[in-house]
This record gives structure tokens, C-alpha cells and sequence, in this order.
């Protein structure tokens, strides 16, 4: 499969900007499952938007869609599977477009860029969750751990979203210095613009788990929590963060698609093309 093949003509992996990477990983999850069926489900279902975005036409920059990265062994050797898969666009001069999967992938993601030579970058968050435990149920590659490997290998983290975090996440942010707009403060305000600290890093990777994303809005996720962002807001929040720094790759993650509900499908595909819509216009 590949993600808007409807409308994409088979390309390189030279000839595309976006370098769209499947990863079905699903071993922690902690309430509703079903996050392996993510990426199968945006990309069948990004075969019915429309090349033109209302705005521009990010796919006149080449979509390259890779195999599915294979997601069995242990976890170790699955985040060193997504890292060598993002390390291999990175040195193409691509960027990445990472589809989950649990948010754990991230990990394997940022390794990549890490273990690529990537440096002066941060991270921006959205999420439901902070993620920042040490270990979740005594896994340190838990999807609630996910963001503390992050800060622990020094990569500068922003949060946005957040409604649902522990003393131990509280405590893991002022350690490591991340700068967070939780849900309460920018929700009922409808706060689709952030300052990033002057200090963050020139070059952004946006890493965006859907149960950031109201679930009246996008409820198919494992771990839905109400109080979240609305649709343009989200995308609001994006831009604002491209229009202060170069965006070098996304992910979305925790996708679990409802059966029957295909309207769902088509969401998390139209955020994954706005998005990349969004970083041609920014470029």
C-alpha cells in the first residue's frame, strides 16, 4: 500500500520530499488496543482526500511510501528497526513521515535521528499524556515512558495538550527543563499559538499522538481523554511552531481505528497530509 496512491504517481525514494513510514507496533498499551491497525487503516483511507488542501498541494513534493518496518522481537530490537528505517530517509535528505503504532515508536524515531548525526533539534508534543514516567508497569519502553527516553538522551522537549500526568511526569519535567502548555491552560481559551522558549532549538520534530485531539473530534484511540484540542486548533498549533522553526520530520501516533467508522480513517489521514501541507507552505 501507499499513502495517496489514488493521486500520487509511483515515485523514488529520490524523487519525494515526504518519506511516509509505516509502524504497526502495539505491546504496551494500556486500556483500548488496536494502535497496530493505524498505519494500514491512514494509509487506505488517504487514497480519498484530495490533492489539493484547500491551500496548497504538498503532494507536488512526491510521497514515498517504505514497506512496514517489522515489529516482532523484543522491543530493543524494534526501536533499532524504526531507528535504521529513519536513519535511511534521514540520509537521503528526506524527511519523515512516521505512522504508529503506540506512541513507543517515537523513541525509535528520535533514535534515528540521533544515531543519523541530527543535531540542535527538539521536540514538540501533542498528547493527551506527558509520557514521562521512568517505567510503566516496570517497562522503561513503555508508550507512557516514551517522552523520558526522549529528554534523557538531551533532546529539548515542548508540551502541548497535556491533561493527564503523575507527580513522578511533574517532577521529570522540572528535572529536564520542559516547557509545557497543558490542556487547561490553552483549551477553553482556544489557544492555537505558542511562543517556543528562545532557548529551543532551531530545527523541530513534531511528534503528535491523536488522544491529544479532543475524542469528540477523534475518538478512535486507545486512551481517549475529553478536554483535548479541537481540529484547527491542532493545526494551529503546528503552524505556529513552523513558522518559528524548520520542521524536519513528524509522527502521528496511537491511531486505533473503529471498525465501521471510516470517517475516523479519513481524519487521521487528511491531519497527516494538512500537516505536510503546512510544512511546504513553511518551507
Amino acid at each position: 500500500m501507499r499513502f495517496f496512491a489514488s493521486e500520487i504517481p509511483v515515485l523514488k525514494p529520490s524523487e519525494a520530499l515526504f518519506h511516509v513510514v509505516p509502524v504497526p507496533y502495539e505491546k504496551t498499551v494500556s486500556y483500548g488496543n488496536g494502535t497496530a491497525k493505524g498505519p494500514g487503516a491512514i494509509i487506505r483511507a488517504s487514497s480519498q482526500l484530495e490533492r489539493f488542501d484547500g491551500i496548497s498541494d504538498p503532494g507536488s513534493l512526491g510521497i514515498y511510501t517504505w514497506p512496514a518496518v517489522d515489529c516482532s522481537g523484543r522491543p530493543e530490537k524494534v526501536i533499532d528497526a524504526i531507528a535504521a528505517a529513519v536513519t535511511k530517509i534521514l540520509r537521503l535528505g528526506k524527511m519523515p513521515v512516521v505512522l504508529g503504532g503506540e506512541h513507543t515508536v517515537t523513541w525509535g524515531v528520535i533514535k534515528g535521528y540521533l544515531d543519523a548525526g541530527a543535531k540542535d533539534f527538539g521536540v514538540v508534543q501533542i498528547d493527551a499524556h506527558a509520557d514521562l514516567r521512568d517505567a510503566y508497569e516496570g517497562d522503561r519502553y513503555s508508550h507512557a515512558s516514551v517522552m523520558r527516553r526522549v529528554v534523557e538522551a538531551g533532546v529539548p522537549l515542548v508540551q502541548l495538550g497535556n491533561r493527564a500526568f503523575c507527580e513522578e511526569e511533574r517532577e521529570a519535567r522540572r528535572k529536564h527543563k520542559v516547557v509545557a502548555h497543558d490542556a487547561n491552560a490553552i483549551v477553553p481559551k482556544g489557544v492555537s499559538r505558542i511562543a517556543l522558549p528562545r532557548s529551543f532549538p532551531r530545527r523541530a520534530f513534531f511528534t503528535l499522538d491523536v488522544d491529544g485531539i479532543d475524542p469528540s473530534v477523534l475518538p478512535a484511540t486507545g486512551t481517549p481523554v475529553p478536554g483535548g484540542l479541537g481540529w484547527y486548533q491542532t493545526l494551529g498549533l503546528f503552524e505556529s511552531v513552523a513558522r518559528q522553526r524548520r520542521i524536519i520530520g513528524f509522527d502521528i501516533m496511537e491511531f486505533a481505528p473503529i471498525k465501521g467508522f471510516h470517517a475516523f480513517d479519513f481524519a487521521a489521514a487528511l491531519l497527516a497530509y494538512k500537516l505536510m501541507g503546512i510544512v511546504q507552505r513553511r518551507s
